[in-house]
């Protein structure tokens, strides 16, 4: 299992190899992409996934990888999320904690992390690796790995 995120992680690195000239604010992205990721933890934690999937790139193409594999959609991201996360109970209070922003090339950066969850049936914790990408003007995730 850790020789895929590996394989995934040298993609990504070799991607960020690939930079452009255009002069970039990434002190601006990288506060602009963390209150994305704070709206999230709001939305989830008052249990409004409807909410929490607006920081997701609202496309087919949206990718998600998780325990139970390669989810592609937006539509099949949250139909997976209320499923799995059907009440306030399994919800419960999400933080994230990001260990690293890094730009892959102008106007898309990979995130790494770790999310937390306390809730009355037992606190979940894990690991992600997010691509956001500045879409139509607006910072949107358009691929999650999670475990």
């Amino acid at each position: 299992m850790i020789t895929r995120y590996i394989g995934i992680l040298g993609v990504i690195i070799a991607l960020t190899s690939c930079q452009s000239e255009i002069k970039v604010d990434e002190k601006t992205d990288k506060k602009e992409i963390i209150e994305i990721l704070k709206a999230q933890e709001q939305a989830w934690s008052n249990n409004d996934i409807e909410e929490y999937m607006l920081g997701y790139w609202k496309s087919d193409s949206l990718k998600f990888y998780g325990s139970k594999g390669l989810t592609y959609g937006w539509g099949k991201t949250l139909s997976n999320y209320k499923k799995g996360y059907p009440t306030k109970e399994h919800t419960g209070k999400l933080t994230f904690v990001v260990n690293d922003i890094s730009r892959i090339e102008n106007e898309s950066y990979f995130v790494m992390g770790e999310y937390h969850l306390i809730r009355s049936i037992g606190n979940a914790d894990g690991i992600f690796i997010i691509i956001v990408k500045k879409i139509n003007g607006h910072w949107r995730i358009v691929a999650d790995m999670s475990c």
